[in-house]
């Protein structure tokens, strides 16, 4: 049995849903979610970024193989 009750852990608040109704937000709430979503942008270029490196450094390493 385990400790800790999956309904009694605290839920994430979703901030944003892709294809959500804008309409009932105020202009800051937009402005919030605008930083929130370019701050997402900026860790998965982040993500490609890493992942791109190790893949150069990979395809390097197999070309000197050859």
């Amino acid at each position: 049995m385990p400790l800790i009750d999956e309904d009694d852990r605290p839920k994430k608040k979703i901030v944003h849903e892709m294809g959500q109704d804008l309409a009932l937000l105020s202009v800051n709430e937009l402005a919030e979610r605008i930083a929130l979503l370019k701050e997402e942008i900026g860790r998965l270029d982040a993500e490609i970024a890493r992942k791109q490196a190790s893949r150069n450094v990979a395809d390097g390493f197999f070309k000197d193989k050859k």
